[in-house]
């Protein structure tokens, strides 16, 4: 399982087909890609490691303080792109990527273990498998990817 965080300012999508809207102020924006091996055990430990990861500023402005320490709010896109391969012509090869079945379950379970970590009204989410409009507002700006062992 691969994560890229972003910590923001603030975040939001936009589903137009879907009449579907969802946004957050601080906290992370968190595109979450699912590989054919993942289980629930690394959505677990992905959810875990975004939930401790210190990436906000105490302060002193050192990076020493989690989504839970500030209270923040997290806006979760499901993202099968992050396992794109391109080491072979110019086009990406998705066949890392679960299947969408699997891709949506292990999904649901990482954003459940999120809203465990967090609290339910801290975790939005966008919709698996629509095309989304995503506002990132990329505060720092601070990028970190997390992956599963």
């Amino acid at each position: 399982m691969r994560a890229l965080v972003q910590r923001v300012s603030e975040g939001a999508v936009t589903i137009k087909e879907k009449n579907y809207s969802a946004e957050i102020g601080k906290g992370m924006v968190i595109l979450l890609g699912v590989h054919e091996n993942d289980g629930i055990e690394e959505a677990n430990y992905v959810a875990d490691k975004c939930t401790n990861l210190r990436i906000f500023e105490d302060n002193e402005n050192k990076m020493n303080l989690s989504i839970k320490d500030i209270k923040g709010e997290v806006l979760v896109i499901s993202q099968f792109t992050l396992y794109g391969d391109t080491r072979k012509g110019n086009r990406p090869s998705f066949t890392q990527a679960a299947k969408p079945e699997i891709a949506n379950e292990l999904y649901e379970k990482f954003v459940e273990r999120l809203k465990a970590n967090i609290g339910r009204e801290k975790v939005k989410t966008g919709i698996f498998g629509a095309m989304m409009q995503v506002k990132i507002f990329n505060d720092g700006p601070v990028t970190i990817i997390v992956e599963s062992k």
